[in-house]
């Protein structure tokens, strides 16, 4: 008897344990199948618990997709922004190197242009290498020498008037003396029709750039503006290449003759491309002639030499 009352205490709680178990799957079953489950009132309370703990995550997470986004936009726009200084820098090579290209292609044109304009000249090509600091406005080196055919005194050009002439020939580069050099010497006269006044043009020290023409009488037809060309005297420099225009008069020291300041059709400051003339097919110049005299000048003249054949005479008999 005690037994089997035993036994029946023992078994009540499972049974209570089973009816509450399956009486609260009946629950979810019912209320799953309608759509109303809710969390049950721990489930509720656990989420209020945590819910601080899920705003602090979401925050810190937000901020570090945030920051991480703003580390990769930075790492992109900076070698974004390297890309594009490297690109201005070969475009600005690019750029210069154009521009190099266009004016000399201008500068060639240029001697083309004249080749073709003066059919009597041979003309080489040259390219200006060298200036001495301490002869900057007298000489000048050219990538021209012995084996391209250049030889000393060959006038040297561009296609805006003279340059100089060559002074000293290498085997692959020439040194050149330029008009403004006050050791140069070029022959030249007024181009006006009716001046024709001939003098020679040399270099100055008081302005290196502006050279003048000496030896003009000091009457003679010359005015500012007047064109000056080579007169071809002297056989070095063909008659008629353009040296420049009077800029000013003013009387030599002397006060009997009178000075021609000379702009220089040639920009020597900028000077880069030549062209030598190696080969003239043009005659040159009558000589000057000696104006005819008047008919008591001729008999003065004649009595003068009379005179010194008779003196002559005489100291040869003593």
């Amino acid at each position: 008897m005690i037994d089997r009352l035993g036994r029946a205490r023992q078994s009540g709680p499972k049974i209570w344990a089973l009816l509450f178990v399956l009486l609260a799957l009946f629950c979810i079953i019912f209320f799953a199948a309608r759509g109303r489950f809710q969390a049950s009132a721990s489930t509720s309370t656990v989420g209020t618990v945590l819910a601080p703990f899920e705003m602090a995550a979401s925050w810190c997470g937000s901020r570090i997709r945030s920051l991480t986004s703003n580390i990769w936009e930075i790492a992109t726009v900076h070698e974004q922004n390297k890309m594009l200084k490297n690109e201005i820098e070969q475009l600005r090579q690019e750029n210069t190197t154009a521009e190099e290209y266009a004016a000399e292609n201008m500068r060639l044109r240029e001697l083309l242009s004249y080749k073709e304009s003066v059919h009597q000249f041979d003309l080489l090509a040259a390219r200006v290498i060298g200036r001495d600091a301490a002869f900057w406005t007298s000489t000048i080196v050219v990538d021209r020498g012995a084996k391209d055919g250049v030889r000393e005194n060959m006038p040297v050009v561009t296609g805006k008037g003279l340059v100089g002439r060559i002074m000293e020939v290498g085997p692959v580069s020439s040194k050149v003396q330029l008009i403004l050099d006050v050791r140069s010497s070029v022959g030249t006269l007024i181009q006006r029709a009716d001046s024709r006044v001939n003098g020679i043009v040399t270099g100055t020290l008081d302005n290196p750039y502006m050279p003048q023409m000496v030896n003009i009488p000091r009457n003679a037809d010359v005015e500012d503006g007047d064109a000056v060309v080579t007169s071809g005297f002297g056989g070095v420099y063909p008659k008629g290449l353009m040296v420049g225009h009077v800029a000013a008069q003013k009387s030599d020291d002397s006060g009997l003759l009178k000075v021609a300041v000379i702009e220089t059709a040639v920009d020597f400051q900028r000077l880069e491309d030549v062209a030598i003339i190696t080969a003239s097919r043009e005659a040159p110049p009558d000589p000057i002639q000696a104006m005819p005299l008047s008919p008591g000048a001729a008999a003065a003249a004649e009595i003068s030499a009379a005179q010194a054949k008779s003196v002559q005479t005489k100291a040869e008999s003593q």
